[in-house]
């Protein structure tokens, strides 16, 4: 293909946006900020960028005739989980790798980025689609996994001193009216739920089936901060009767009183310490605490078969905003199969001890929501940008 036909292939320009995005989030930041693993379940900001091109360079690029891939051994530095390829550096050790260096792993992006671009005919679109997906999850994750990183700092940092990620999350909120919720009815009924075959998703959301659900009604807000402080003045935090058992464990062990994030009359954010706006939803939440406020609240969480009909219809906060919890364990919808080979461990194997959650947040990249994704954590997480949103039987 000639340069000038392949520069006009729809998917050479979101090549190019999605992989300098990426290297785009580290701008500003130190080269200590990029090792920085503030717990087990996090990753350091380089690690991010070095497993992002090690998927394309292990699924799309390493067999293709005259490509030179990087050193073999950085396939056990960046491997995240893939059983198929080999052995890994163990997760909660990722912030011991000080080399390779942030220059080395940003020489071999370009390096990668450069292959995609003049190996276009070679590539297979549903793979580099794939990848590409998979890059913007990992855009979310290195911006979560440095606001837990950050926010174990004493000095409390700014890891966005522009504040770019805050305003986001204010825009996707401040278009709502002040005073309490609403409900919006839904007769529910044998109703369609997934993707169907045409266009992309992972393989979690398919295949498309019929799921019967009975008259419902869901809340056209999601739960506040102020809403959330009400429930904790209640003593929300001190009353087991109203967690799940391994949830009042926690909540005694770990000594939990509020959201992940919040200090006071404040709360820490990837712009630093900000004061915490009393309409604006509440955040950081672990399932546990959602699933706690609602039954306080004399509500529920919706399914997720019951928040994908709501959002159908036109849901308010659905997107941009924050992932929602839902009542429902990550399980495969009827009829799954995963895909074929290495990237089939990319979902299938994680369905067992988590929680479905909907939508998405402030942090995830344009154009990466739809109406059928299924984000998944186990309940306990609080450190992604997870908040909820009200149900009820009707």
């Amino acid at each position: 293909m000639a340069p000038s036909a392949r520069a006009e292939h729809p998917l050479l320009p979101r090549l190019q946006e999605i992989r300098s995005r990426s290297e785009t989030l580290i701008a500003g930041l130190e080269p200590e900020d990029l090792c920085l693993q503030g717990m087990a379940d996090a990753s350091p900001a380089k690690w991010h960028l070095g497993h992002t091109s090690w998927f394309f360079e292990q699924f799309l690029l390493q067999d293709l005739p005259g490509y030179e891939p990087a050193d073999s051994r950085w396939g056990y530095l960046f491997n995240s989980y893939y059983e198929a390829v080999g052995e890994r550096q163990p997760r909660p050790q990722r912030g011991l790798l000080t080399r390779p260096s942030i220059a080395e792993v940003l020489r071999w992006r370009q390096r990668v980025t450069a292959a995609l671009e003049q190996r276009w005919d070679d590539l297979d679109p549903e793979l580099l689609e794939l990848g590409l997906q998979h890059e913007q999850q990992h855009q979310e994750l290195l911006l979560m996994d440095l606001l837990d990183g950050f926010s174990r700092n004493p000095l409390e940092p700014a890891a966005y001193p522009d504040l770019q990620p805050e305003l986001a999350y204010e825009r996707s909120w401040r278009s709502t009216g002040p005073g309490p919720a609403e409900w919006i009815r839904c007769e529910g009924g044998l109703v369609d739920l997934g993707h169907g075959p045409e266009g992309f998703h992972f393989d979690n959301e398919a295949p498309l089936h019929r799921q019967w659900l009975e008259p419902f009604a869901i809340a056209d807000r999601l739960v506040r901060n102020d809403d959330f402080s009400a429930f904790i003045d209640d003593g929300g935090y001190r009353r087991p009767e109203l967690w799940m058992s391994e949830g009042w464990a926690l909540v005694q062990q770990r000594g939990w009183q509020a959201p992940r994030y919040w200090r006071g009359e404040w709360e820490f954010s990837l712009g630093g310490r900000r004061p915490r706006h009393p309409d604006a939803p509440v955040r950081h939440l672990s399932w546990f605490e959602a699933d706690a406020y609602a039954r306080w609240a004399g509500a529920r969480l919706p399914s997720e078969a019951e928040w994908e009909l709501a959002a159908a219809g036109g849901l308010p906060q659905a997107f941009g905003c924050l992932w929602q919890w839902t009542a429902s364990p990550y399980r495969p919808y009827p009829g799954f199969q995963p895909a074929a080979g290495a990237v089939g461990e990319y979902n299938g194997k994680f369905m067992c001890s988590q929680f479905v959650l909907r939508g998405s947040c402030f942090l995830t990249p344009a154009g990466h929501e739809r109406l059928t994704y299924r984000n998944f954590y186990p309940p306990a997480s609080r450190w992604m940008a997870g908040g909820l949103r009200l149900a009820r039987d009707a």
